[in-house]
């Protein structure tokens, strides 16, 4: 029995002190890279605080603890949550159960619903009598997605799978070519200082919330909305979201793409100053994934190669050609070297178990998805089995991936003739960051059956009827028999055309290539050969023309002839783009007007920056780096700046002024830097100059425990 105050009454029940044990908790729930003073808990899991009080409690007593998120808490909308201290935990919904740690103290622990809203909330103690109730708030606690929760709707089994894709800050993304395949490092930075309040005032910024906050607010329990919200708010279309989109080649007022090594800097930069300038496909992806798994949705960046844009949705991608070989204005659809998304990992209770799993995420503003500039929850085995009437967005991923091209040559009079057709060119080496390490993974098939099956068409005829059936298919029918009605049969030729590459090539470096023609007939011809290099940037889109070289080539029966091409450095050095691609196009035409049309990218790489450390990492000490770059190029590089980056490596962007460098001159320099966070982790070293567009070098340093 409590003991009377002076007047003879019962002591009322006050809080004298509470500890939110934020350090204890963060480790339970693998929260503790976090870089935030907030306690941060996974939704579903037990969390345990500490309160003190001026007396035992009583079971006359009426003591509850209050969660709420949100202006304007509510409990019919789950954004307000009374929890009275109870000493077992009931199931599935909000419960807070206390035991006794001494006459005066209580360990309460709290568990949240496995379905609730994620977000900020306020966490406070209620004591209740006849006369009043008294609120004494505790503190603020962050609620995340939980993948270690098995009765979570984004729960992964594999602990492999969860420590890559929620845990890990360093990221790869590939890029280049499919002949070429490239990776480049990114750095997610997930738990970094500023990012999960970024992620959080995303939500906030949106569309959704400003219209409508309680409605947001309610559905924030759900993957699905939260990611599709995301997909919206990463680009800056429509909402004043993150990175502002520029695939024109002139980046004045803003960064080159290609300049950014990571997520931090942009999200801090929006989270201070709105909108970011500028990005391409692959920087709206990396920040993507890093606003997922900061909020607790296992995610991962994917690139697909020879990336379709059909823009009529026929799943046919038209492209039209001049006589000369250069593309028609006319040309709307495309087909992009490589395109970047994200996939996150979650439940489709909208759409059944069948479509569990990965689900693609696109923040690339290419197409409106009713009303925004947003692309997904997508689910990629809709995407395998043609299922393109589900939700959301399958006919586009379809036709990344599936659709099949179709090339026209465009006559001076309008008139155009069908010159090839593709059913599997577009899809190649659809690839991923391996789990626990730096190789690149192929997920092809996990978007479509192989090329060339009776299955991959099957499936495709399907995707296309439903397409036919659908509302949407009326403008593309139209497109097509317009396009029908105005061409030729084309002509097949008794000849082939190919291009082979030399192997990798150096930016610097002369680019040296074959065109392999054969006549298939048994009859002598002439061909016409008209080969065209552009530079262009990675969507194919060609920016500035390099060479022509016009030829006429006889053809003996059955002979077959190498044509060399060699494209110097001083014919593309000043042309080409931050992309470092360059398109060659081939038109031949023999006598009789058959026409083929032929091309091939080459993607140039980079020359290789070199980090060395030689001592052991370990955490708040000096470790030493020493970076090399050498030019390569045969004349001087001038305006050099070298950077250096890392999350839990590098707090503050370190940048580095390079002297002028002639050819082959070597730089080298030093660099101490303090690790702040243990565990692996990546330097990563930018290079720019007046003629290299944004090097990057990187490596792995595991940091040890002081």
């Amino acid at each position: 029995m409590a003991e009377p105050d002076r007047t003879g009454k019962r002591l009322p029940l006050q809080l004298i002190s509470s500890d939110l044990h934020k350090s204890k908790n963060a480790s339970a729930h693998r929260t503790n890279d976090y870089m935030s003073n907030d306690l941060i808990v996974r939704r579903g899991q037990p969390f345990t605080i500490e309160l003190h009080l001026n007396r035992p409690v009583e079971t006359i007593d009426h003591v509850s603890l209050k969660a709420e998120t949100g202006h304007s808490p509510s409990g019919s909308k789950h954004t307000s949550l009374v929890m009275p201290l109870s000493s077992s935990s009931s199931g599935t919904s909000w419960s807070a159960t206390s035991s006794s740690i001494s006459k005066n103290s209580l360990n309460v622990t709290i568990k949240s619903a496995i379905d609730a809203i994620i977000g900020r909330y306020r966490l406070s103690l209620q004591f209740s009598s006849e006369e009043r109730t008294t609120t004494k708030f505790l503190g603020d606690f962050i609620v995340l997605f939980n993948p270690w929760a098995s009765e979570e709707v984004v729960y992964m089994e594999s602990v492999a799978e969860k420590n890559e894709y929620v845990l890990n800050e360093n990221g790869i993304i590939f890029q280049g070519s499919s002949a070429s395949p490239r990776s480049r490092p990114w750095d997610f930075g997930q738990f970094e200082r500023d990012i999960l309040e970024a992620s959080l005032k995303l939500l906030d910024s949106s569309l959704d919330h400003r219209r409508d906050p309680a409605k947001d607010l309610v559905q924030r329990n759900d993957p699905i909305y939260v990611g599709r919200v995301l997909s919206a708010m990463v680009n800056s279309n429509n909402d004043d979201g993150v990175v502002v989109g520029n695939w024109s080649g002139d980046y004045t007022g803003g960064e080159i793409p290609t300049k950014w090594n990571g997520s931090v800097h942009i999200l801090r930069q929006w989270k201070e100053s709105g909108p970011v300038r500028f990005g391409q496909c692959w920087v709206y992806a990396g920040v993507l994934c890093t606003v997922l798994r900061s909020l607790g949705i296992p995610a991962r960046v994917i690139t697909n190669f020879r990336s379709a844009h059909d823009t009529d949705r026929n799943l046919n991608i038209d492209r039209y050609y001049n006589e000369d070989g250069t593309e028609n204005p006319k040309t709307a659809d495309s087909v992009w070297n490589f395109h970047a998304w994200v996939e996150g990992w979650f439940a489709r209770k909208d759409l059944g178990s069948t479509y569990d799993g990965w689900q693609v995420l696109d923040a690339t503003p290419q197409e409106k998805s009713k009303g925004l500039y947003r692309l997904g929850p997508c689910s990629v085995k809709a995407v395998k089995e043609g299922d393109v009437d589900l939700q959301y967005d399958v006919p586009f991923v379809f036709a990344e991936l599936n659709a099949d091209t179709v090339d026209w040559l465009v006559y001076p009079d309008g008139s155009k003739v069908k010159i090839h057709s593709n059913t599997h060119s577009v899809g190649k080496l659809t690839s991923t960051k391996a789990v626990g390490s730096r190789a690149r993974a192929d997920v092809t098939n996990h978007y479509k059956y192989a090329e060339g099956t009776p299955k991959e068409r099957e499936i495709f005829m399907k995707a296309q009827k439903k397409l036919q059936e659908s509302s949407t298919w009326t403008a593309a029918r139209d497109t097509v028999s317009l396009a029908a009605a105005d061409s030729e049969p084309a002509t097949k030729p008794d000849f082939y055309a190919t291009f082979k590459q030399s192997s990798d090539t150096l930016v610097g470096q002369d680019v040296t290539l074959t065109l392999t023609v054969k006549n298939t007939s048994a009859n002598s011809m002439s061909l016409r050969v008209k080969m065209i290099a552009t530079a262009i940037v990675y969507t194919n889109a060609s920016v500035n023309d390099i060479l022509t070289q016009d030829l006429s080539v006889a053809l003996g029966p059955n002979e077959e002839k190498n044509l060399p091409l060699t494209i110097a450095y001083d014919q593309y050095g000043n042309a080409i783009t931050p992309s470092h691609m360059i398109k060659v196009v081939a038109m031949c035409v023999d006598e009789n007007g058959g026409n083929l049309l032929v091309e091939t990218v080459i993607a140039l790489k980079n020359p290789p920056i070199v980090i060395k450390v030689t001592e052991q990492a370990v955490v708040n000490k000096p470790l030493h780096l020493e970076i090399e770059f050498t030019n390569p190029i045969g004349e001087d590089v001038e305006n050099s700046v070298m950077t250096v980056d890392g999350s839990g490596l590098v707090k503050e962007q370190i940048k580095i002024d390079v002297p002028l460098l002639k050819k082959d001159e070597k730089f080298v320099t030093e660099v101490d830097i303090i690790p702040y966070r243990t565990g692996q982790r990546c330097i990563i070293v930018d290079f720019s100059s007046d003629k290299f567009f944004h090097v990057k070098g990187s490596l792995l340093v595991n940091v040890a425990e002081d």
